[in-house]
């Protein structure tokens, strides 16, 4: 097993929360009209769901963050998006569907309802939808301070 270092385990931390974030039963994934949201590719909407300043009470509890922003992004069976640069560190989690993730590092994987995974500012991300239905990544964008 690599190295665990401070980014790789706030990261982690951030995933197992964020998992907290989805809902009171996280296999139930949010419904969305095929209209809802903003088109960024063809049979791929993004839905805002919620954004906040990355604090507890009065205390940052991720001090290199200062907002975290969550939103769906809703992907019909067939489509692809692809983003040259991730904006942000971000944790990503499946709500429903199979997608396939590519970080152009050679490592493609397949993720399926429930699935995590990360993606860091500046890394490119292409997506497929390889299910027969819509597939809902959620994603929770970590805004620097």
């Amino acid at each position: 097993m690599g190295e665990i270092n401070r980014r790789s385990a706030l990261m982690l931390g951030v995933a197992t929360a964020g998992t907290a974030l989805v809902a009171a039963d996280p296999t139930v994934a949010q419904p969305y009209r095929t209209d809802e949201g903003k088109e960024i590719a063809p049979g791929v909407r993004v839905v805002e769901v919620s954004e906040r300043e990355a604090m507890h009470g009065r205390v940052s509890v991720l001090p290199a963050y200062k907002r975290i922003k969550v939103v769906d992004v809703v992907s019909q069976p067939k489509a692809t998006e692809k983003s040259d640069a991730m904006q942000n560190d971000m944790v990503c989690l499946c709500l429903d569907g199979e997608m396939r993730i590519d970080h152009r590092d050679g490592h493609a994987f397949t993720v399926k309802k429930n699935d995590v995974w990360t993606c860091v500012k500046g890394e490119p991300e292409d997506t497929e939808n390889i299910g027969n239905s819509a597939a809902i990544m959620r994603v929770i964008n970590l805004i620097p301070a």
